[in-house]
């Protein structure tokens, strides 16, 4: 029992440490903020012309170089096996092989994970970049109980590097994803979601541990 307190005082005092190294780059940002809007502004522009010039171009990539599967585990946790997740920058929609994504090719902005909740659907590729990042991503759909929406809400905002957003097409009601791992559950009050958030928050699995989780995309 000892060592369980232990265990769950040194996260939080890990995700506490986080959120204050998150909010220092925050402000560091903030004094970047002119020059960097200049940059992507400009950056868009470049963007905008590439893209009238390749109209003839396919506007989705398949998620080609990604090998492997989702497979499922006694635990109900069904993480990657059998190959990689590839993590390339791309501009394109990308097409996964499974919904929610749990990994592979992404857009070089992130959605912003810092406990944010989102009312409508997220782009797969800005959300891929979260996991990335050692987010935790919550999906539900028009099924899941409208009390469940709003617990689990409230749940995502009080921890870091987490976001919450509908996802129609996803087999099951509720959801979680991280890098390479996934799972349902029956609602806010299960169990298995406080258990997926202490091992997928930050966890091993993540590919950038410590990466922003702000100073991304935030609609």
């Amino acid at each position: 029992m000892g060592s369980a307190k232990k265990s769950n005082a040194a996260r939080k005092a890990r995700i506490e440490e986080m959120r204050r190294a998150e909010q220092a780059r925050e402000r560091r940002n903030r004094i970047l903020t002119i020059g960097a809007s200049v940059t992507v502004v400009a950056a868009l522009v470049v963007g905008a012309v590439v893209l009238v010039q390749s109209q003839d171009d396919e506007d989705t990539a398949s998620d080609s170089k990604t090998t492997g599967k989702l497979v499922a585990g006694a635990d109900g946790v069904s993480t990657w096996k059998g190959g990689k997740l590839t993590q390339t920058h791309v501009d394109k929609k990308v097409k996964y092989p499974v919904e929610p994504p749990v990994g592979g090719d992404h857009n070089p902005v992130w959605q912003n994970c810092n406990g944010d909740v989102y009312t409508e659907a997220v782009a797969n590729e800005n959300a891929v970049h979260s996991l990335e990042h050692g987010a935790v991503w919550v999906t539900y759909t028009s099924k899941a109980k409208k009390a469940d929406v709003e617990a689990l809400a409230a749940k995502v905002k009080q921890t870091p590097y987490t976001l919450m957003s509908p996802y129609e097409n996803q087999k099951s009601p509720i959801m979680l994803s991280a890098w390479g791992a996934q799972r349902t559950v029956t609602g806010a009050d299960d169990a298995n979601l406080g258990k997926f958030f202490e091992k997928y928050v930050q966890g091993e699995q993540t590919p950038e541990p410590g990466a922003a989780c702000t100073g991304g995309k935030a609609e």
